[in-house]
């Protein structure tokens, strides 16, 4: 008999929120009282948006650099996506506030992503090796049947009809000097809500598209909290939502909105 696949789990959207982060490490017993990694063989996927909008997005960073370098010693895995405050922050890195030409935004790239949450503490903390780091993370994971995206959209066809082929764009679009490039990669991984009204009977059905293109019979994504996006008060967010048939699962437990980190085990 072939030995059981390691646990898998998936959080999303930490969103600077450091010690709500080591926390929920903590309860689902994958680090120590001190952060350490605890978890064994256990793989880790986290579906991006690190920074902005709380206290410490620059820490959590290392966190996650840490953590799956000490998973990896262990036999295990931290795997960890790119979201759309991944791609805001590099851009105002690199264009800071030079008017954006198509996008009628004051401040440019700069102006864009300190409305949507930017933390300055978390700019002028980006180290060449952060944004190394950033650039080079996956946008999408297919990982035993569950299709691990950021984003509850569709956009992400427009990057490829594979996962390594959306993964290559995504690399390919933050090295682009063109920000009318950043701003169109930036609306793709902003998208969201399409799943929300799916059905399996109807041909057009979003989440069958998505799942026969990339693969996978589960999708999980972050991006829209249940707090905001699905209307559940934040007291009362205590696990991910299953929907569309019960073929995709929200996990965004909206930390920053008084929700909370939703640590969730899939397999």
């Amino acid at each position: 008999m072939s030995p059981a696949p390691a646990p898998l789990y998936a959080a999303a959207d930490v969103h600077g929120h450091r010690a709500e982060f080591r926390d929920a490490l903590r309860d689902a017993g994958l680090a120590d009282a001190d952060g350490h990694w605890s978890g064994g063989r256990a793989r880790l996927w986290l579906l991006g948006d690190y920074v902005d909008r709380g206290p410490d997005g620059i820490g959590v960073i290392e966190d996650i650099r840490r953590l799956a370098a000490q998973a990896r010693d262990e036999g295990g895995r931290v795997g960890a996506l790119l979201g759309n405050h991944e791609v805001q922050l590099l851009a105002a890195h690199r264009f800071g506030a030079a008017p954006v030409p198509g996008w009628d935004q004051p401040g440019g790239f700069h102006g864009g992503w300190s409305r949507f949450g930017g933390r300055e503490t978390d700019l002028r903390r980006l180290t060449p090796s952060h944004r190394q780091w950033l650039s080079a993370l996956p946008a999408a994971a297919l990982v035993d049947g569950h299709l691990l995206l950021h984003a509850d959209t569709t956009q992400y066809l427009e990057l490829g009809t594979s996962v390594p082929d959306v993964n290559a764009a995504a690399t390919r679009a933050l090295a682009d000097e063109r920000p009318g490039a950043w701003l169109e990669f930036s609306r793709q991984m902003s998208s969201r809500g399409a799943f929300r009204n799916a059905r399996p009977d109807d041909p057009r059905d979003p989440v069958a598209l998505v799942l026969d293109t990339l693969g996978g019979t589960l999708l999980v994504h972050g991006h829209s909290t249940l707090t905001k996006h699905f209307g559940i008060p934040p007291h009362e967010v205590r696990e991910p939502l299953r929907y569309a048939d019960g073929r995709v699962v929200a996990i965004d437990g909206g930390v920053y909105e008084g929700g909370r980190i939703l640590l969730t085990r899939l397999l």
